[in-house]
């Protein structure tokens, strides 16, 4: 019985009183002959069985084919182990790419608004204010050739370009003027001017540059040069527009006694500033105020 521990057997075992034997193959991993007990390594687990009941050990030759046979189940589980690793690996990346899909698209997002909401917080707050609307009359005063359209920025507003401002005028016809800034000459009376000539307003500048689609212009308070310099209306500067009416209303040469039209001037960025002008119907003087 010794020379069978550590081997693979055979053992037939019958119980009292039953008719049939019974047949267990596993290793005989000890005998204990006080207790009269064999330790037997199966299939089924590790078990002990009664010496008294074993009728016969066999010593086998499937040892080897065992540990194969189990060498194999292990080699199974390690496999799924490993597929399971590589479906976690594979988890783990497709979340790690949403999440970076997701913080690019809310980045996007998130500096799209922010310069959308800028946007609109200067078109809403910036814009053009009309101070004073002047008049200038022929010699005979009986149409107004010349009109003074005083602007300066609104409270709060972003400084303007006078360069991208444009000045719309609906009469018998819709007509768009904007900057003459070809002839930048203030020497010379061009279509900037930052000082107001001897003769008055109308006469500041040069009127060859007041065409029937532009405009001049007069700084009439422009600390920094700004006006003069780069078209820049800034909040503590004040322009003077002139428009030549006599060129702009071609079939009338000018606006006659008691008619009117309507007009806005309308910057680059902000709200427009919306006039109306109304001639009356005799002109005392050739400055009238409108």
């Amino acid at each position: 019985m010794e020379r069978l521990k550590g081997r693979f057997c055979k053992i037939v075992t019958k119980e009292p009183g039953e008719r049939r034997a019974s047949v267990i193959t596993g290793t005989v991993e000890d005998i204990d002959y006080e207790d009269g007990f064999i330790l037997v390594d199966s299939e089924q687990g590790l078990g002990c069985l009664r010496i008294s009941t074993v009728v016969a050990i066999k010593p086998g030759t499937h040892r080897k084919q065992k540990h194969k046979k189990n060498n194999f189940k292990e080699n199974n589980h390690a496999a799924i182990g490993i597929g399971t690793l590589i479906v976690f690996i594979a988890m783990v990346l497709v979340a790690s790419v949403a999440a970076t899909v997701i913080i690019q698209t809310s980045e996007t997002l998130q500096n799209r608004a922010y310069a959308v909401g800028k946007q609109t917080i200067r078109e809403v707050s910036s814009g053009v204010k009309i101070v004073d609307l002047t008049g200038y009359t022929n010699s005979d005063k009986t149409k107004i050739q010349y009109l003074a359209i005083s602007v300066q920025p609104r409270a709060g507003s972003y400084d303007l370009d006078i360069n991208e401002t444009l000045i719309y005028i609906e009469y018998n016809n819709l007509t768009v003027l904007s900057l003459n800034y070809a002839d930048d000459d203030t020497a010379d009376g061009g279509s900037i001017s930052g000082s107001v000539s001897s003769d008055g307003i109308f006469h500041t500048l040069n009127h060859s540059c007041l065409t029937s689609t532009n405009f001049g212009a007069i700084a009439i308070r422009d600390s920094d040069n700004s006006i003069t310099n780069s078209y820049g209306l800034g909040s503590s500067d004040l322009v003077m527009l002139i428009v030549n009416l006599s060129s702009a209303f071609s079939e009338t040469q000018g606006l006659p006694t008691g008619e009117e039209f309507y007009g806005r001037l309308v910057p680059e960025v902000g709200s427009a500033g919306i006039f109306f002008v109304s001639a009356p119907n005799a002109f005392d003087h050739r400055v009238v105020e409108l």
